[in-house]
Protein backbone atom coordinates (compact mmCIF):
# COMPACT_ATOMS: atom_id res chain seq x y z
CA UNK A 1 0.00 0.00 0.00
CA UNK A 2 1.42 3.31 -1.18
CA UNK A 3 1.01 5.58 2.85
CA UNK A 4 2.38 9.08 0.61
CA UNK A 5 -1.12 10.21 0.79
CA UNK A 6 -1.41 10.21 4.86
CA UNK A 7 1.59 12.50 4.87
CA UNK A 8 -0.49 15.72 4.91
CA UNK A 9 -4.10 14.99 6.27
CA UNK A 10 -2.25 12.95 9.39
CA UNK A 11 0.36 16.22 10.29
CA UNK A 12 -0.91 18.17 12.97
CA UNK A 13 -3.01 15.77 14.50
CA UNK A 14 -0.72 13.71 16.43
CA UNK A 15 1.22 16.86 18.36
CA UNK A 16 0.60 17.89 21.68
CA UNK A 17 0.21 19.10 24.09
CA UNK A 18 -3.51 19.95 23.28
CA UNK A 19 -4.24 23.53 22.47
CA UNK A 20 -6.14 25.96 24.84
CA UNK A 21 -9.92 25.85 25.93
CA UNK A 22 -11.60 28.21 23.16
CA UNK A 23 -13.46 29.39 26.34
CA UNK A 24 -10.43 31.29 27.18
CA UNK A 25 -10.79 35.00 27.69
CA UNK A 26 -9.70 37.09 24.57
CA UNK A 27 -11.35 40.47 23.16
CA UNK A 28 -13.84 39.80 20.38
CA UNK A 29 -11.68 42.77 18.69
CA UNK A 30 -8.28 40.50 18.88
CA UNK A 31 -9.91 37.42 17.46
CA UNK A 32 -8.90 36.10 14.26
CA UNK A 33 -9.60 33.25 12.34
CA UNK A 34 -6.81 31.52 9.36
CA UNK A 35 -9.10 29.11 7.32
CA UNK A 36 -6.83 26.76 4.97
CA UNK A 37 -9.25 25.41 2.23
CA UNK A 38 -8.47 21.42 1.20
CA UNK A 39 -10.32 18.66 1.14
CA UNK A 40 -10.68 16.01 3.77
CA UNK A 41 -9.33 12.75 3.59
CA UNK A 42 -5.51 11.30 2.63
CA UNK A 43 -6.89 10.78 -1.06
CA UNK A 44 -6.53 14.36 -1.21
CA UNK A 45 -3.91 15.22 1.01
CA UNK A 46 -1.43 15.74 -1.80
CA UNK A 47 -3.32 17.55 -3.97
CA UNK A 48 -2.68 20.78 -5.25
CA UNK A 49 -5.89 22.29 -4.11
CA UNK A 50 -5.12 21.16 -0.30
CA UNK A 51 -2.36 23.77 -0.23
CA UNK A 52 -4.24 25.68 1.85
CA UNK A 53 -3.97 22.23 4.62
CA UNK A 54 -0.60 22.25 4.10
CA UNK A 55 0.16 25.69 5.68
CA UNK A 56 -2.13 25.32 8.61
CA UNK A 57 -0.57 22.09 9.44
CA UNK A 58 2.77 23.88 9.18
CA UNK A 59 1.96 26.32 11.32
CA UNK A 60 -0.06 24.08 13.73
CA UNK A 61 3.49 21.59 13.86
CA UNK A 62 5.68 24.60 14.56
CA UNK A 63 3.61 25.59 17.37
CA UNK A 64 2.90 22.32 18.60
CA UNK A 65 -1.02 22.63 18.47
CA UNK A 66 -3.56 19.91 18.20
CA UNK A 67 -6.63 19.81 15.89
CA UNK A 68 -9.34 18.65 17.42
CA UNK A 69 -13.14 18.29 15.58
CA UNK A 70 -15.76 21.27 15.92
CA UNK A 71 -18.53 21.16 14.04
CA UNK A 72 -17.85 21.15 9.95
CA UNK A 73 -14.04 21.18 10.84
CA UNK A 74 -10.78 20.68 12.51
CA UNK A 75 -10.14 23.64 14.57
CA UNK A 76 -7.07 24.65 16.67
CA UNK A 77 -6.15 27.52 18.82
CA UNK A 78 -3.71 30.03 18.53
CA UNK A 79 -2.52 32.99 20.28
CA UNK A 80 -5.92 34.60 20.46
CA UNK A 81 -7.39 33.17 17.39
CA UNK A 82 -8.22 30.19 15.80
CA UNK A 83 -6.33 28.12 12.56
CA UNK A 84 -9.14 25.68 10.73
CA UNK A 85 -9.46 23.44 7.86
CA UNK A 86 -12.95 22.83 6.94
CA UNK A 87 -14.02 18.98 6.65
CA UNK A 88 -17.11 20.49 4.15
CA UNK A 89 -14.82 19.58 0.81
CA UNK A 90 -13.71 22.65 -1.06
CA UNK A 91 -17.01 23.80 -2.47
CA UNK A 92 -18.63 24.02 0.78
CA UNK A 93 -16.04 26.12 2.52
CA UNK A 94 -18.19 28.20 3.64
CA UNK A 95 -20.60 25.85 5.35
CA UNK A 96 -18.23 25.25 8.11
CA UNK A 97 -16.30 29.40 8.27
CA UNK A 98 -19.53 31.38 8.64
CA UNK A 99 -21.04 29.85 11.71
CA UNK A 100 -17.65 29.71 13.28
CA UNK A 101 -17.08 33.34 12.48
CA UNK A 102 -21.10 34.29 13.68
CA UNK A 103 -20.82 31.79 17.24
CA UNK A 104 -17.02 33.95 17.93
CA UNK A 105 -18.37 37.03 16.76
CA UNK A 106 -15.32 37.70 14.06
CA UNK A 107 -15.39 40.48 11.90
CA UNK A 108 -14.68 39.22 7.87
CA UNK A 109 -12.09 41.53 8.12
CA UNK A 110 -10.07 39.33 10.89
CA UNK A 111 -10.30 36.37 8.38
CA UNK A 112 -7.72 34.89 6.31
CA UNK A 113 -8.04 32.66 3.57
CA UNK A 114 -5.13 29.84 2.22
CA UNK A 115 -6.43 28.63 -0.90
CA UNK A 116 -4.87 27.17 -4.43
CA UNK A 117 -4.98 29.70 -7.34
CA UNK A 118 -4.67 28.45 -10.88
CA UNK A 119 -3.63 32.12 -12.19
CA UNK A 120 -0.68 32.20 -10.52
CA UNK A 121 2.47 29.92 -11.41
CA UNK A 122 3.64 27.49 -8.27
CA UNK A 123 6.27 29.42 -6.75
CA UNK A 124 4.31 32.87 -5.96
CA UNK A 125 1.54 33.92 -3.41
CA UNK A 126 -0.19 36.70 -3.32
CA UNK A 127 -2.14 38.14 -0.80
CA UNK A 128 -5.49 40.91 -0.71
CA UNK A 129 -8.81 41.84 0.58
CA UNK A 130 -11.92 41.53 -1.08
CA UNK A 131 -12.66 41.19 -4.25
CA UNK A 132 -14.82 38.32 -6.65
CA UNK A 133 -13.84 34.77 -5.62
CA UNK A 134 -11.73 34.33 -9.11
CA UNK A 135 -13.26 31.30 -9.75
CA UNK A 136 -12.19 29.20 -6.62
CA UNK A 137 -15.42 27.73 -5.51
CA UNK A 138 -14.48 27.74 -1.72
CA UNK A 139 -13.75 31.20 -1.86
CA UNK A 140 -17.09 31.55 -3.63
CA UNK A 141 -18.74 29.38 -1.07
CA UNK A 142 -17.15 31.67 1.94
CA UNK A 143 -18.64 35.05 0.12
CA UNK A 144 -22.06 33.72 -0.20
CA UNK A 145 -22.28 32.29 3.32
CA UNK A 146 -20.79 35.53 5.14
CA UNK A 147 -22.83 37.80 3.07
CA UNK A 148 -19.72 39.83 2.50
CA UNK A 149 -16.17 39.33 0.42
CA UNK A 150 -14.59 41.48 2.78
CA UNK A 151 -11.86 39.23 3.96
CA UNK A 152 -8.36 38.74 3.28
CA UNK A 153 -7.26 36.26 1.41
CA UNK A 154 -3.70 34.54 0.71
CA UNK A 155 -3.83 32.88 -2.92
CA UNK A 156 -1.06 29.96 -3.64
CA UNK A 157 -0.17 29.33 -7.33
CA UNK A 158 0.00 26.11 -8.82
CA UNK A 159 -0.27 27.04 -12.10
CA UNK A 160 -2.81 26.25 -15.44
CA UNK A 161 -3.20 22.70 -16.53
CA UNK A 162 -1.52 21.21 -19.00
CA UNK A 163 -2.87 21.26 -22.64
CA UNK A 164 -5.14 17.89 -22.13
CA UNK A 165 -6.06 18.49 -18.88
CA UNK A 166 -9.30 20.15 -17.36
CA UNK A 167 -9.27 22.47 -14.19
CA UNK A 168 -11.06 19.80 -11.70
CA UNK A 169 -8.49 17.04 -12.72
CA UNK A 170 -5.44 19.45 -12.48
CA UNK A 171 -6.54 21.01 -8.83
CA UNK A 172 -6.69 17.29 -7.89
CA UNK A 173 -3.88 15.75 -9.05
CA UNK A 174 -0.85 15.66 -6.83
CA UNK A 175 2.80 17.54 -7.40
CA UNK A 176 4.76 16.41 -9.98
CA UNK A 177 8.00 14.53 -8.46
CA UNK A 178 10.03 17.95 -9.45
CA UNK A 179 7.55 19.88 -8.34
CA UNK A 180 7.31 18.74 -4.84
CA UNK A 181 10.12 20.68 -3.00
CA UNK A 182 8.85 23.89 -4.76
CA UNK A 183 5.77 23.37 -3.17
CA UNK A 184 6.86 22.45 0.35
CA UNK A 185 8.57 25.53 -0.40
CA UNK A 186 5.57 27.60 -0.65
CA UNK A 187 3.86 26.14 1.79
CA UNK A 188 6.45 27.23 4.00
CA UNK A 189 6.96 30.94 3.26
CA UNK A 190 3.45 31.02 3.61
CA UNK A 191 3.43 30.07 6.83
CA UNK A 192 5.71 33.14 7.36
CA UNK A 193 3.27 34.85 5.45
CA UNK A 194 0.46 33.96 7.79
CA UNK A 195 2.41 34.87 11.03
CA UNK A 196 3.60 38.41 9.75
CA UNK A 197 -0.28 38.69 8.93
CA UNK A 198 -1.11 37.99 12.35
CA UNK A 199 1.36 40.22 14.08
CA UNK A 200 2.04 43.38 11.94
CA UNK A 201 -1.65 43.10 9.76
CA UNK A 202 -2.29 42.88 6.07
CA UNK A 203 -0.37 45.74 4.49
CA UNK A 204 2.83 44.38 5.88
CA UNK A 205 2.15 40.75 4.55
CA UNK A 206 1.69 42.19 1.61
CA UNK A 207 4.96 44.31 1.29
CA UNK A 208 7.05 41.81 2.39
CA UNK A 209 5.49 38.51 0.07
CA UNK A 210 3.18 39.81 -2.84
CA UNK A 211 6.98 40.05 -4.79
CA UNK A 212 8.37 37.13 -3.64
CA UNK A 213 8.94 34.68 -6.48
CA UNK A 214 10.05 31.26 -5.01
CA UNK A 215 11.38 29.64 -8.77
CA UNK A 216 14.16 32.05 -8.28
CA UNK A 217 17.43 30.49 -6.99
CA UNK A 218 18.32 31.81 -3.45
CA UNK A 219 14.46 33.14 -2.98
Amino acid sequence: MNWSGWRHWLNGLLHKPVVASDEEETDVEERFLVAGLGNPGPRYAETRHNLGFWVVDRIAGEEGLTWKQQGSAFIARWNGGWLMKPTTYMNASGEAVAPFMRYYKIEPERLLVIHDDMDLPLGRLRLRRGGSDGGQKGVRSIIEQLGSDRFDRLRLGIGRPPEGWDAASWVLSKFFPEEQPLAEKVAETAAAAVRVWRAEGLQAAQQRFNGVDLRESGS
